[in-house]
């Protein structure tokens, strides 16, 4: 009875715990920054990907990949999906899910001001670098799709595809981050960590507003 009862709660509450960790693990990176300290994930990451992934060939990919995450691309996507989809109610959700987490991205590496790495950089990127605005953003923007897809999409083989496919570019826009040299390891974490708290609070908010609070996971057509 007590293992039903556990499990009952972490299924109702499993928002909340992913929340709560998400936050622990985001302030435990953010206090080293803080001290400015240059973590071992930060150099144990990059000399990871350093190692196994940096080549002529990835280079001009990793490029590619990187863009996808930033500002210019997501206002188009969010600019195309808002026509396409119709529906002027979560249109304006997807921009606003961009423009906050956007500007609390803003205002993090205002107030930290963390120097970006400085040696092997692949591209030019200016502005502070803690949290990695490109994770934040990123994660948002194709998070908030996910969502979307996962409480509106009804063919399951549909859904579960393009989940995969948008879980997979959030990494790679991540890992391009480190493996172009404008973030470091823990910049990365800490935007993707923070982004999946924000966005756990934003969906929380915006449930009723776009008609996905009551909606339970779809069955295959």
């Amino acid at each position: 009875m007590n293992t039903e009862k556990i499990k009952k709660f972490l299924k109702k509450n499993l928002k909340w715990i992913i929340l709560f960790i998400c936050l622990v693990l985001f302030f435990d990176i953010a206090r080293h920054v803080f001290r400015k300290e240059i973590m071992k994930r930060d150099i144990i990451g990059y000399q990871f990907i350093s190692t196994y992934f940096i080549s002529d060939f990835a280079t001009p990919i990793a490029k590619c990949i990187t863009q996808l995450g930033g500002v210019i691309a997501l206002i188009l996507f969010a600019t195309i999906l808002f026509i396409a989809i119709k529906d002027l109610k979560i249109g304006i959700c997807i921009y606003l899910n961009l423009f906050l987490v956007g500007a609390l991205n803003q205002a993090l590496k205002y107030i930290i001001q963390r120097p970006r790495p400085n040696e092997l950089r692949l591209i030019y990127e200016s502005g502070y670098s803690f949290p990695s605005g490109h994770s934040m953003a990123s994660t948002a923007f194709y998070g908030f799709l996910i969502y979307l897809i996962y409480k509106k999409v009804k063919n399951k083989t549909l859904k579960i595809t393009l989940i995969i496919v948008l879980s997979l570019l959030i990494v790679a826009i991540c890992v391009s981050r480190i493996y172009l040299g404008v973030h470091y390891t823990s910049d990365v974490l800490g935007g993707f960590l923070l982004s999946i708290s924000y966005l756990t609070i934003f969906t929380n908010i915006i449930d009723d507003f776009i008609g996905t609070s009551n909606l339970k996971e779809s069955n295959e057509e």
